[in-house]
């Protein structure tokens, strides 16, 4: 094993920390490179088995990149307009939503409680639609801004821009990439760094390859089933808590909420809400029986709440950037702490006896 002294172990840590320091600078500069890492890491296993098909690395690589353009653009013209549908939908509703608050919720809340208890609805009314005039002008002015600051307009362009170049020199260059670090390793080392990174892409492989079509199939269960039921919001709420569902049970929990709204503003009855439920039930029993095994597997051991904390801790430091690595480098964390603790069992400061025990 590789032997630092004091000297290096302290360069070693201020190169870490210097490190960290340059990529909170570069967090804006550094997210559409680490997207397109991302998305470089998702589609090299499909390139792979593109090239034993037997076409060449660069073939491979247009006929994957082209497939995930053309997901992706696809995915975008579906879903952008009939979201934007589904919050029409949902600001209509909002005056009716006003009016069930203060004739059947509010009642019933005095009477359990045995207070009085009522708003002012036309206040309220008179309130959120002021703030959705508000809202409209702020998204105008938005706009406005937009064209006018020649900055902001290269930093959009740049992102949508560079994202696709740099995923697809990528995903031609990995092998070459990969390589080229695996050179730069002390040769004392490099055996265990390449069992610690092979376990790392292990678990991240399981983890982002699989949630990914996790949220993505709940989410189809979700809309669906919804839509079944009758609930004219199905395809928001649906979306909404598939794209949570990459936290444990949070998924689960924002659908029912949102359906329990969505549903007794539309129909006032415990039936329909039933039938919302039983949808996130099947949904949750899918998740735990089938898709989650199947798809993810049990070797990540990330906690809900570690997850939880990893992405508003990612969120808190480093933005859309920081949201983007918490889960990943919290799985990477989590790989490097089983190996710690397998080489603690391992050490003599583990398995040696105490003094005492050795003088018997």
């Amino acid at each position: 094993m590789l032997q630092l002294t004091d000297s290096q172990k302290w360069l070693l840590l201020a190169s870490i920390g210097a490190l960290g320091w340059l990529l909170f600078q570069l967090a804006p500069v550094l997210t559409p490179f680490f997207f397109s890492a991302l998305l470089a890491y998702l589609g090299n296993p499909l390139v792979s088995r593109v090239e034993r098909l037997g076409l060449s690395r660069v073939a491979g690589v247009a006929l994957v990149f082209v497939v995930m353009l053309v997901l992706g653009s696809g995915a975008m013209l579906v879903l952008v307009p009939a979201l934007e549908r589904q919050i029409a939908l949902a600001i209509t509703k909002t005056p009716q939503a006003i009016d069930w608050l203060q004739t059947w919720l509010l009642p019933r809340l005095s009477g359990q409680l045995g207070i009085t208890l009522s708003i002012d609805t036309d206040l309220l009314k008179q309130t959120l639609i002021g703030h959705w005039k508000e809202l409209g002008t702020l998204v105008q002015q938005l706009a406005l801004d937009l064209g006018h600051s020649g900055q902001r307009v290269f930093d959009w362009v740049s992102f949508l821009l560079l994202v696709p170049v740099v995923t697809f020199y990528l995903l031609r260059d990995w092998a070459g990439l990969v390589n080229g670090v695996d050179a730069l390793l002390p040769r004392a080392v490099e055996p265990r760094i390449r069992l610690i990174m092979r376990e790392i892409d292990a678990v991240l492989a399981e983890f982002l390859r699989g949630q990914l079509t996790v949220m993505t199939v709940l989410a189809v269960i979700y809309v669906t089933g919804l839509w079944l039921v009758g609930l004219e919001l199905a395809f928001a709420v649906g979306m909404t808590a598939g794209l949570v569902s990459f936290v444990p049970y949070l998924g689960v929990i924002v659908g029912m909420l949102l359906a329990s709204v969505a549903s007794l503003l539309q129909y006032g009855d415990p039936g329909h809400l039933i039938a919302a439920f039983g949808v996130f039930g099947v949904g949750q029993l899918m998740e735990g029986m089938v898709l989650s095994p199947l798809l993810v597997g049990d070797r990540i051991g990330l906690h809900p709440v570690a997850v939880i904390f990893a992405v508003m801790a990612g969120g808190q430091l480093f933005g859309f950037l920081g949201v983007l690595l918490a889960l990943p480098v919290a799985a990477s964390l989590v790989v490097l702490l089983r190996f710690s603790h397998r080489e603690y069992l391992r050490s003599r400061l583990y398995t040696q006896a105490p003094a005492s025990a050795r003088e018997e």
